[in-house]
This record gives structure tokens, C-alpha cells and sequence, in this order.
């Protein structure tokens, strides 16, 4: 369930997108955006830093191609929002001294402190490779392939990069005896 609540904003904006094009399915997302962080606040009681902060983005950006009707914003958005998780990672790690995914996962896994560090500067990595690659795919193909790439691209390395980390870390998993 939380899977499909957190790509509802992706999947409505793809579906937008097919039936009516580029400037409604921007719509489409910043109102599904809303209403998820709505959700969330109602059925948990909190929202996460980084859903205020996609929030913000799709707001920004969404708003700004429907208000300058120029598509370029929004295709602008999953990098900003990538770059910006990545710093984010670095900028805890390096100048802060604090590991933001031993903080948000620490709970659920037990790792040693230099496998923390690997998991962060990979994920840091990826997140700065897919900004480059969404802007790449943005600026050298159709809107069209764009939106495809958006979902389908972009999930299908996601579970990738995500298998990846999951074998590198089954190295430290323990067993019970």
C-alpha cells in the first residue's frame, strides 16, 4: 500500500499525460501530490522532511510550467528533486558527521559503520547519475519518451540500483545459529 501511495502522484501524472497531455497531467500531479501529503498527514499524523520537500518541488516547478505553458520546468523536476536527495545524503555525511540513512533505516537493519557509509555514497551516486540522465533523456528525446522513461525507466533502475545494494548488504546480514 505505501508503494502505490507513493507513486499515486507518478502514475496519475503518466496517466494524465497519455489521455490529455503535458500541461493537464502537471496539474494532475501537483493536485495528486497534495492530496497525498494530505493523506499522510491525516493517516499518520506527520509528513516526512523529503515529501514536504517533493511537495515544494512539483509546486515549483508544476506551477511553473503551467503558468509560463513551457514544459522545460517540469521536465526539471525529477533531477532538482534527485540532486537534492543526494545532497542532502553528502551534506549529513560529510559536514554533519550523521548518516541520514542509518537515521531513517537504523531500525529495520543493523549494519556496520562502513557499510552505512558505502550505502549513502552509493545512493548519493545514483541519485546524481538519474538527475543526469532524467535532463539527458528530457533534452535529447520527445516529451513522449520523456514521460515513459519518467515511470518505466526510472522505476525499472531503481529496482535495480535497490537489488544491487541488497546483495551488497546480504554480506552482513546475520544468520542465527
Amino acid at each position: 500500500m505505501k508503494l502505490l501511495l507513493d507513486f499515486f502522484p507518478i502514475i496519475l501524472f503518466f496517466a494524465a499525460f497519455k489521455f490529455a497531455g503535458i500541461y493537464v497531467a502537471t496539474g494532475v500531479a501537483i493536485v495528486a501530490t497534495v492530496a497525498q501529503i494530505l493523506w499522510l498527514r491525516y493517516k499518520n499524523g506527520k509528513v516526512e522532511p523529503m515529501q514536504w520537500v517533493s511537495l515544494g518541488v512539483i509546486v515549483l516547478f508544476g506551477g511553473a510550467t503551467l503558468v509560463a505553458h513551457n514544459e522545460t520546468f517540469i521536465k526539471w523536476k525529477p533531477t532538482v528533486l534527485y540532486w537534492l536527495m543526494g545532497s542532502a545524503l553528502i551534506i549529513g555525511q560529510s559536514l554533519f558527521k550523521k548518516n541520514l540513512l542509518k537515521s531513517v533505516m537504523g531500525s529495520q537493519m543493523q549494519l556496520p559503520e562502513p557499510a552505512w557509509r558505502v550505502m549513502t555514497w552509493s545512493w548519493a551516486g545514483f541519485f546524481a547519475a538519474m538527475g543526469a540522465l532524467n535532463l539527458w533523456v528530457a533534452f535529447h528525446y520527445d516529451t513522449d519518451t520523456w514521460v515513459n522513461f519518467k515511470l518505466f525507466g526510472g522505476m525499472g533502475l531503481m529496482l535495480v540500483f535497490v537489488i544491487g545494494q541488497a546483495v551488497y548488504l546480504s554480506r552482513f546480514a546475520k544468520t542465527e545459529s
